[in-house]
């Protein structure tokens, strides 16, 4: 399988760590080349290789972790890909936004992403989490740790759900791409570490489960 990142920094290479770790390609992009790229895949090795925006958005996922200001000039950079799917982990407050897209601010970022790319399915995942959290082993002595996620179309978040819950994510799906706005940097979600206990199975007086 293969991802797709638009944006090479600490984020992207916080969420590329699962699917590299788990033996998957990822391909990183910025809006400077790949050139520019050669020592992060190095450092990150095996699997890891550098290209364009364009060649990033022919993987299986894509994942967009650019700064708000870079959102449209990133997305502008994709070609046409009916059915493409599109993680958005930026956040739309996580900078001051330029005035191109003051008139967006009453809507969901994930919205506004979703309204430049028409014909691809976004799911909002992993915004509200910080980046050495999402780098770290979801898999914790107290449970796995939760990643939300919302979308509209069904068979896109059925299969980032498994993928995620293959790396270790214990996924919890908050309905259409509306609720990400829960993930925003002023949403409920924000920052919210939390993880889902395992509850091993009760252990009869015979001593089967």
């Amino acid at each position: 399988m293969k991802f797709g990142m638009i944006g090479a920094g600490t984020l992207s290479q916080a969420i590329a760590t699962h699917p590299l770790k788990a033996g998957h390609e990822v391909v990183f992009s910025n809006s400077r080349g790949p050139d520019t790229l050669t020592e992060l895949v190095e450092r990150l090795g095996r699997g890891a290789s550098a290209g364009t925006i364009a060649e990033a958005g022919e993987a299986d996922f894509v994942i967009l972790a650019v700064t708000w200001r870079r959102v449209r000039e990133a997305l502008a950079a994709l070609p046409s890909r009916p059915g493409r799917i599109l993680i958005d982990a930026t956040n739309q407050w996580a900078d001051p936004p330029p005035a191109a897209v003051l008139d967006v601010l009453d809507v969901g970022g994930s919205e506004f992403v979703a309204s430049l790319l028409p014909d691809a399915h976004v799911i909002k995942a992993f915004d509200n989490l910080y980046g050495p959290v999402i780098a770290a082993d979801p898999v914790t002595p107290a449970g796995r740790r939760i990643l939300f996620y919302a979308g509209d179309d069904a068979g896109a978040k059925s299969g980032f759900r498994a993928v995620v819950d293959d790396f270790g994510f214990a996924p919890v799906d908050l309905g259409p791409l509306t609720m990400g706005r829960l993930m925003q940097v002023d949403g409920p979600l924000t920052g919210l570490h939390a993880v889902r206990e395992e509850v091993p199975h009760p252990v009869g007086l015979n001593g089967r489960s």
